[in-house]
């Protein structure tokens, strides 16, 4: 057996998908989004079709009709698959919810409220899983461009992104989209918390993968209302960006990881 010597300060990630696994899995968090929920897994299906794909859905405990709603879609979409929390606990345990249960090696999250456009997966998915793409490639990330939010929003996701990327040095631009595709053992390597999924291009570099960006068309909230608000989310931004500065000042490598080659009397009963 070879030494190994790994180039990089973490193991290579695995392509591989395990046998009747699904190529990609799509998950969706949703929380009160009865308006839109049917259309928005529709379409998903219908961007996929060339795709060998599960779409999962997670309600993160909703108080309108949004399970109801998912359950009319599943019966019409053969590849959702439904998950509904107990007790509401934030975005980013709701894509967590999903990664975990999802089959297959590759993850594209999505907004719940239509903004994001499924249109962009494919693209989200080819730029990850492309035969030339980096050995340490663990995510793609969307860029949204044209974004129809109000001016006092975009204004707002302006500056904290600029905030961000002077403390955290991530490459990206635009975190605050929810398109994003990344191999789901990358994103299991990851220290989990509330609001991780804002954070997710620092917390790859942070563990040594690298990362990629596309733009990503945006929307116009067409079905309920914006879960964030600026000074919601203000209140917790530098409460979030001063853990990640630590989690990343915590960070140490061994530069190579070697596998010794077996000692006299190896695998031998004493």
């Amino acid at each position: 057996m070879p030494p190994f010597s790994s180039p990089a300060p973490v193991f290579g990630l695995s392509r591989t998908r395990a046998p009747g696994a699904p190529a990609l899995s799509v998950v969706a968090p949703m929380y009160d989004e009865e308006g839109g929920a049917e259309a928005l897994i529709a379409e998903i299906a219908a961007a996929l079709a060339a795709i060998e794909h599960e779409i999962i859905a997670v309600d993160d405990a909703s108080r309108d009709g949004t399970r109801a709603a998912l359950s009319r879609a599943a019966a019409a979409t053969p590849t959702l698959r439904v998950l509904a929390h107990g007790a509401n606990a934030g975005q980013s345990r709701a894509v967590r919810t999903g990664v975990l249960a999802a089959r297959a090696p590759v993850i594209v999250t999505i907004d719940g409220d239509g903004q994001n456009d499924p249109a962009d997966i494919p693209a989200l998915y080819a730029a990850l899983t492309r035969a030339d793409a980096p050995p340490l490639l663990a995510m793609v990330g969307g860029e949204r461009v044209n974004r129809q939010d109000p001016a006092s929003k975009k204004r707002a996701s302006a500056l904290a992104n600029r905030i961000r990327r002077r403390l955290l040095d991530d490459g990206a631009a635009d975190t605050g989209c929810g398109l994003k595709a990344f191999w789901r053992e990358a994103y299991l390597r990851l220290p989990y918390f509330d609001h991780s999924h804002r954070y997710l291009p620092a917390l790859m570099r942070r563990e040594g993968f690298e990362t990629e960006f596309l733009p990503v068309n945006h929307r116009a909230r067409r079905h309920g209302a914006s879960k964030y608000t600026n000074w919601g989310r203000l209140a917790v931004a530098f409460r979030d960006l001063a853990g990640v500065v630590w989690l990343k000042a915590r960070a140490r490598f061994p530069v190579t990881i070697s596998e010794l080659e077996p000692g006299p009397g190896y695998g031998k009963k004493p």
